[in-house]
């Protein structure tokens, strides 16, 4: 996978124009990228996903860098997507389904969504903490979202768990509506981890503050997968890279 390959959104304002129905929407950011160099698995879910979210000033920039013509204007957060998706199902009001986290992150999110969006009825699912789920904790999970019924899906757990997942159980999924992997921003609206301020956020460094926040969550994609990240475009701009 390079970078030349990925067809991401190209601005906030773009996420007024996703179509309605079934849509897989995945993020990405350097760390995923490299991790997906290595997991050919992880890679195929980034390129199948219907709408690819730059979540990443990094990966912003190498679009622009390596002069595509569909690069990214700005970086589009998980938790954008997310405060945009919940707005506009709270208008009209329906159903929105969390599966991922634990019980109490869950019960966190109930509790905030009853406050901030009223119109919007809650259904949720914390999965068995595992490296990989058997056939029976798929069907349970797949049986508690397709009786749902819901309008928004939000899968939480970390990449590429979560994006693997969702590709792979893409047509068990009876759903009509647009299913994100959004990681984070299940502890953001919890409120369990602080995302960075808004000042932080427009001088894209939103990546610094949480390695600040969460050395040892955040050393290895900050000083590992960042250099990586800067490689491997040097290698794709310089036709190093198929």
């Amino acid at each position: 996978m390079n970078i030349r390959q990925l067809n991401m959104v190209k601005s906030k304002e773009a996420l007024e124009l996703l179509p309605e129905g079934k849509l897989l929407i995945d993020t990405i950011n350097a760390h995923s990228f490299v991790t997906a160099q290595k997991d050919e698995t992880f890679a195929e879910a980034l390129l199948d996903a219907d709408v690819l979210i730059p979540d990443g000033i990094s990966v912003v920039k190498a679009a622009k860098f390596l002069g595509m013509n569909n690069a990214p204007s700005e970086k589009i957060a998980g938790a954008d997507l997310f405060e945009f998706e919940m707005e506009k199902l709270n208008l009209r009001g329906g159903k929105c389904f969390f599966m991922g986290s634990s019980e109490g992150v869950l019960r966190m999110i109930r509790e905030r969504v009853a406050k901030e969006y009223p119109s919007i009825e809650v259904g949720t699912y914390s999965p068995p903490y595992k490296p990989v789920f058997s056939e029976e904790d798929n069907r349970l999970i797949l049986s508690a979202i397709n009786s749902f019924d819901p309008d928004l899906l939000w899968i939480g757990m970390t990449a590429p768990k979560q994006e693997k997942w969702l590709h792979d159980n893409w047509s068990r999924l009876n759903i009509h509506c647009h299913a994100g992997a959004i990681g984070a921003v299940f502890d953001f609206f919890a409120g369990t981890v602080q995302r960075a301020p808004l000042k932080w956020q427009k001088a894209g460094l939103e990546w610094l503050y949480r390695f600040i926040k969460e050395p040892r969550r955040m050393w290895r994609r900050n000083l590992i997968s960042n250099p990586l990240f800067v490689w491997v475009v040097f290698k794709e701009k310089l036709g190093l890279r198929r």
